[in-house]
């Protein structure tokens, strides 16, 4: 499953407490490895993502939570949704 704008309500069943595995680029191109890093909880991994990557790397980065996969866009959407259990670092613009 990839997260679209399709999923409507999808940040309100989802669970931020479970782990999670993000996956990112390490530089620009297809043939660069992938960064990988497992959370002890998805509402970390999104954290890390939104937080502490650049806005380059979150383009190349997907979550992976319960076989269900998440895109940058999906990734910022459940930041920004109202059951995002940690404090966040600043305030998030729209979505685009």
């Amino acid at each position: 499953m990839s997260s679209t704008d399709a999923d409507i309500g999808f940040a309100e069943t989802f669970d931020y407490g479970t782990c999670a595995e993000l996956f990112s680029l390490t530089g620009r191109g297809r043939r660069q490895p992938l960064n990988y890093r497992r959370f002890a909880s998805a509402a970390e991994a999104i954290r890390f993502a939104i937080e502490d990557l650049s806005p380059q790397s979150l383009m190349g980065t997907y979550l992976d939570v319960d076989d269900a996969r998440y895109e940058s866009k999906g990734i910022q959407r459940l930041y920004a949704g109202a059951h995002y259990p940690l404090p966040r670092k600043a305030a998030v613009g729209p979505v685009v």
